[in-house]
């Protein structure tokens, strides 16, 4: 839900002086608006594409439209033509705006049928599959994709309704459909509905975020790469398979968000829209802007109204046709400037505002966010951005963006920094704090120790950082290991710590609660097209007799009792005490202390904490028996009451508590 109480973008005086082009931006976010919508019509009334485009049945009839403006002749070809091209299906051209339509009778073309486009143009020809395509599917034995005629006999009827308003404080589950079974293979939407979904109801996750449901040739690009922005995979399913998913979660409470892929596109001309009329420009820019020299994709031109009519659709197409309740925006970083992010370390204000930001994108990122609420109050969106860009969570007509939230992409990059280049004994807590709690006045941000993009082959996981090999031969009960006992302790401490100090929002991904181990590494040719790493080893977290299970149980516990107490995005952290030769942290969040000593050797007595007065009562111990830790704040009622002490005029409550190393508390006042 948005604060508030966010601050305006204009509060900030390190803005001041760029405050004219921040103004500027808002007026080309109007200009732009009113481009595409003549003044006539709503924003959601123009982003209505996915309606007009493409195959519908309508009124007894088959109607088919595609906006190809270079193309010079185009046919259905598909099982009803035998492949080939014939004139009853060749589309007409209209009146001039670059769409070509056809008409034909309703027992023409049957459900279950794969069709393409044949297109010509000046100089070639090709086939393509039709860009507003809602359901493809690939050949198992050519791997050739093709579009599919889509009419179910009996169409998905939703049961459940749709969250009333946003989550408060998204606790969000990360996940992928096809990578989240243990077995080797390709995971369905089904199963994913009876195997991990009560999974993550017990674990306490109130938001699950789906990764790669927007088709993709190559499974290994974990989804990114986009072939058919209207078209849910068909690896995974059926749409109607889909629909029973996104209704499971909301029965059980849950609002479901996914992957919205509008930074670039696939280049496969075939399956995608690169190329699509013969031209290379006519989605998306043309020459060396057009293309992503890092991700090996095309990049979208967000100054073009045409693109912008399916980009806009595209955002509403899946909150109308699957109730999907909002979208975590990939790539903001790579849409908002020109060199894509790409060299930059944005350390300094001027780095936003040097003319490097792409102004048509920053629009489209605004007017979608504009949409998406307009059309889905309940709506969240969230942004991925590395780059910190003033604005992105800053209200529209501030000449922001309009985000709900924004990835806080700084707290993994600390967490993992500590763990891969700095001594334990002289991690810098002052540092950690403020990677925790940084965020700007104006925007909301969600929290996380490690999302996806920490495990992809190449990298590892945080306790794969922490205790290494060590996990493929000391995770048993009876193992004795000094590396692992450290990495459970600050695996456990880390997570405490960040969703503690979580500001808006806290973010898992999907095996990462139980230290699954490894990284992910999708089928292909250099790992023999193994799935061995392309799914999730529940069976390690099942299994009683290895330590895996007490990471899982601990963060059921602290997930829990931090929605419980619901205590992120009312009131923010306040530092109690942050020492450095001691390595310790204690913060307060709206009743709720948390002490954290990461020094690896010293256990503190009577250390005292200054507190609001009252009674506290310890509610969580990362040290517990039942959590694999040494237990050496034995079991049984843990009470302190403060003390008031004073210095003159100065008068303080506090605590003294005994903590031991690398252990984290949470104290609750009674």
């Amino acid at each position: 839900m948005r604060d508030p109480k966010l601050a305006k973008l204009s509060d900030d005086p390190w803005l001041e002086p760029y405050l004219g082009q921040i103004k500027e931006r808002a007026y080309h976010i109007d200009y732009t608006e009113h481009r595409l919508t003549g003044g006539e019509m709503t924003l959601d009334e123009f982003a209505n594409a996915h309606e007009y485009f493409g195959l519908h049945f309508r009124d007894g009839r088959w109607v088919f439209r595609e906006w190809a403006p270079n193309a010079t002749a185009i046919y259905l070809i598909g099982d009803f033509s035998g492949w080939e091209q014939r004139d009853p299906f060749a589309l007409h051209y209209g009146d001039g705006n670059g769409v070509w339509e056809i008409d034909l009778p309703a027992e023409t073309l049957k459900h279950g049928q794969l069709y393409k486009l044949k297109m010509y143009w000046p100089g070639g020809e090709g086939e393509r599959i039709p860009a507003y395509a809602r359901r493809t599917v690939q050949d198992p034995e050519t791997h050739i994709f093709s579009a599919q005629v889509w009419l179910p006999e009996k169409q998905y009827k939703w049961k459940y309704p749709l969250p009333a308003k946003p989550i408060e404080a998204p606790l969000i589950y990360e996940s992928h459909i096809g990578m989240a079974q243990e077995e080797e293979k390709v995971g369905s939407y089904l199963e994913y509905k009876e195997k991990i979904l009560p999974r993550i109801v017990e674990m306490g996750y109130n938001t699950v975020q789906f990764m790669g449901i927007m088709e993709h040739p190559y499974y290994g690009s974990f989804g990114y790469h986009v072939s058919n922005f209207f078209a849910a995979s068909s690896r995974f399913g059926t749409p109607e398979e889909l629909k029973e998913l996104v209704d499971a979660c909301h029965e059980a409470g849950l609002a479901v968000i996914m992957d919205l892929v509008h930074s670039h596109a696939v280049k496969n001309e075939e399956e995608g829209l690169s190329r699509f009329d013969g031209t290379l420009y006519q989605y998306f820019h043309e020459g060396a802007r057009g293309y992503h020299s890092a991700w090996d994709s095309r990049c979208f031109d967000y100054g073009k109204p045409e693109v912008l009519h399916f980009l806009l659709s595209n955002a509403r197409f899946w909150l109308d046709e699957f109730n999907f309740d909002g979208y975590r925006f990939d790539g903001v970083t790579s849409m908002l400037y020109h060199h894509r992010g790409l060299g930059t370390a944005f350390t300094r204000y001027p780095d936003y505002f040097d003319g490097s930001v792409d102004h048509d994108a920053y629009a489209y990122l605004a007017l979608s966010n504009k949409l998406i609420h307009e059309v889905r109050p309940s709506a969240i969106t969230i942004a991925e951005d590395v780059s910190g860009m003033p604005g992105l969570g800053a209200r529209i007509k501030e000449g922001g963006c309009g985000f709900d939230y924004r990835l806080a992409m700084g707290a993994p990059d600390c967490w993992f920094k500590l763990a891969n280049d700095i001594p334990d004994e002289d991690w810098n807590m002052g540092w950690l704090y403020h990677e925790l709690t940084s965020r700007r006045a104006d925007e909301q941000v969600i929290s996380y120790v490690e999302s996806h993009d920490q495990a992809l082959v190449g990298g590892k996981t945080f306790i794969f950082e922490l205790i290494d090999k060590e996990m493929y031969y000391n995770m048993h009960l009876d193992a004795r290991n000094l590396q692992v006992d450290r990495g459970l302790a600050l695996h456990k401490m880390a997570r405490m710590a960040t969703i503690g100090a979580a500001g808006h929002g806290y973010l898992n991904f999907m095996g990462n609660e139980f230290g699954h181990p490894e990284w992910i590494d999708f089928p292909r040719e250099g790992n023999n097209w193994s799935y061995h790493y392309a799914r999730r080893q529940w069976h390690l977290r099942d299994d009683q007799t290895l330590k895996f299970h007490f990471l899982a149980d601990f963060d059921r516990e602290l997930v829990n009792l931090v929605r419980e107490k619901s205590i992120i995005g009312r009131k923010p952290a306040e530092p109690r005490l942050i020492n450095e030769g001691d390595k310790f942290i204690a913060f307060e969040r709206d009743g709720l202390l948390f002490c954290l000593n990461f020094h690896p050797e010293k256990s503190f007595t009577d250390y005292p904490i200054s507190v609001p007065g009252g009674r506290y009562r310890l509610v969580l111990n990362t040290d517990a028996a039942e959590f694999g830790g040494h237990n050496i704040l034995h079991p049984g009622e843990h009470t302190y009451d403060s003390i008031e002490n004073f210095s003159g005029e100065n008068r303080w409550n506090e605590i003294r508590i005994y903590i031991p190393a690398r252990t984290g508390l949470v104290l609750a006042r009674i």
